[in-house]
């Protein structure tokens, strides 16, 4: 949970996109079922366990038309917060995290809450300057998400597993662009310097020292610690943005 603001559509292509990989790896334990009786009980097992975890991690979510937050006027619904809250909780599992412990969901809701609180106040100051999705961005933007897929069929049934139908989908991709145009400008990336990147690979190579790991060399690794270092840096400045804004901002949290 490093970051405090989600792009949209990422978020939300996410948990589809896991949601066919699971479906994908049933199948699969499925054929081995016919090899071995083992392989016959495992497969049902680990379906009822992801079953009454996703029972767990529902609850947790609220009536979709529900006001969550209203922020300058703008009214900020259930679906959104569902929407950002279930990126949130793949995220925690990810982790190896279990993300239905009372701890952890006062967590994500508090997480949750602050994401939409950032996405819409950087949305609404995208607006201000100008920044617009065009229909072909949309129209391409959605092709490349398709290409995950084996035909539009699938496509169609994990948006349905996403509660999204194309109307929404198109709104949430266009918000997306619009947020990532205003990242690229008024946000640029910070140069990262060779002696950063020198630190963070010491301390990197430190702490694997002290776990038993080894690093690969540092001409190795540069390229991606560089990169790491960049959306550090940027995060950083979209954080301090995002709290100007609230300053300025009217904000009212509903749940």
């Amino acid at each position: 949970m490093k970051k405090i603001i989600y792009t949209l559509i990422t978020g939300i292509m996410a948990v589809t996109l896991t949601a066919c990989g699971s479906n994908d790896e049933g199948k699969q334990s499925n054929n081995s079922e016919e090899q071995t009786e083992t392989a016959q009980t495992q497969p049902q097992d680990q379906e009822k366990q992801m079953k009454e975890m996703q029972k767990k991690l529902d609850k947790q979510k609220i009536e979709e038309k529900k006001t969550v937050a209203i922020i300058n006027d703008e009214e900020v619904s259930g679906s959104d917060y569902n929407m950002v809250l279930s990126s949130l909780q793949m995220q925690m599992q990810q982790m190896g995290q279990d993300p239905t412990s009372e701890e952890a969901a006062k967590q994500m809701k508090e997480q949750t809450i602050d994401n939409l609180v950032g996405q819409t106040l950087i949305l609404q100051e995208a607006n201000k300057k100008g920044y617009q999705a065009t229909d072909d961005e949309v129209e391409k933007q959605i092709a490349e998400m398709k290409e995950s897929y084996k035909d539009d069929n699938k496509f169609e049934d994990a948006m349905k597993q996403a509660g999204l139908d194309m109307t929404t989908l198109k709104n949430k991709t266009a918000e997306n662009i619009q947020y990532m145009k205003y990242m690229e400008k008024e946000i640029p990336v910070v140069e990262v310097t060779d002696e950063e990147i020198q630190a963070y690979y010491d301390q990197a190579a430190q702490q694997g020292s002290s776990d038993g790991q080894k690093l690969p060399k540092l001409e190795e690794v540069k390229p991606q610690i560089k990169q790491q270092l960049e959306q550090q840096k940027q995060q950083e400045q979209l954080t301090k943005k995002v709290e100007e804004l609230k300053k300025k901002a009217e904000v009212d949290i509903k749940i």
